[in-house]
């Protein structure tokens, strides 16, 4: 029975020591209460002690970065035409007593509160600005400013917004088709315009290189005219010196080229008087 009793006392021991120890890790945040009121929240990652059973009790919460991804939402540009917003948002506990204050440490009501935060700063934002700055050169800048407005509000609830990032920005679906055709239209106005510079290009070039060839086979036909002319003057120049030398050699000379363009063909025949001039040089060789 003594021997139980110890047992019994030494388990009574240690559940007392252990009740009365509590541990605070790098992703944790931690709440001491004292019989229900919030008396220290300060805590950094160690060991701590507090009173057992009831009179001391420790809430702890994920002091990790928390992801509320938003659904697709409809907002007016300045421009007054829709545009659908998908984003989410970055945050992690920040006052860890007014997290718990405001939303009981609830990650679920937590983000139902900063989605209407972070709505109302991009309705906010984009009534100030066109499509075009929207999806082009004010990205960056957008970013920023949410970050900045909304990060305010989200003091107010505990938390501590790290990051604000717009996914995509879309048309609604008629009025995409609308800017489609727009778009097609316009591209096809630039096509035909294109097309139309292209076959003035070509027809100018086409009428250069034309020209450029009347103007070649011009020049060539009248260097070769030129040339020819001189030669047939240098040929009629050597031909009448030579013939002026030996007139009867040329004569022979000119018989026998007669001779041959006649009789050519074996069947050739020619009728004419035996003692013409043409038979001169025949009569005499025999």
């Amino acid at each position: 029975m003594t021997a139980n009793k110890i047992l019994v006392g030494l388990m009574a021991l240690f559940f007392i020591a252990t009740s009365c120890i509590f541990t605070v890790t790098e992703t944790e945040k931690a709440i001491k209460f004292e019989f229900g009121k919030i008396i220290k929240s300060d805590y950094t990652p160690g060991l701590y002690f507090k009173w057992p059973f009831m009179v001391n009790k420790v809430k702890k919460f994920d002091n990790r970065i928390q992801t509320m991804d938003s659904k697709p939402e409809r907002f007016l540009t300045a421009e007054k035409k829709n545009v659908i917003v998908d984003s989410f948002v970055k945050w992690r506990i920040g006052d860890v007593t007014k997290f718990y204050t405001v939303v009981s440490g609830n990650i679920n009501q937590a983000n139902l509160r900063l989605d209407q935060i972070i709505k109302d700063a991009y309705r906010a934002e984009f009534s100030k600005r066109d499509i075009k700055q929207l999806v082009s050169t004010d990205r960056s800048a957008i970013r920023k400013i949410l970050i900045e407005s909304s990060s305010t509000i989200a003091a107010t609830l505990g938390m501590k917004i790290v990051d604000v990032q717009v996914k995509r920005i879309d048309l609604p679906s008629e009025v995409s088709s609308s800017v489609y055709r727009r778009m097609e239209a316009e591209r096809e106005r630039v096509a035909r315009e294109f097309r139309s510079q292209g076959s003035e290009a070509a027809e100018r070039i086409r009428a250069n290189a034309d020209r450029q060839r009347t103007v070649t086979l011009a020049n060539a036909f009248r260097d070769a005219e030129t040339l020819r002319g001189e030669g047939d003057g240098k040929s009629a120049e050597i031909y009448a010196k030579s013939y002026g030398e030996d007139i009867e050699f040329f004569r022979f000379y000119r018989s026998l080229n007669a001779y041959k363009k006649t009789f050519s063909n074996a069947g050739d025949m020619i009728v004419i008087e035996p003692d013409s001039d043409f038979f001169k040089y025949f009569k005499k060789l025999q």
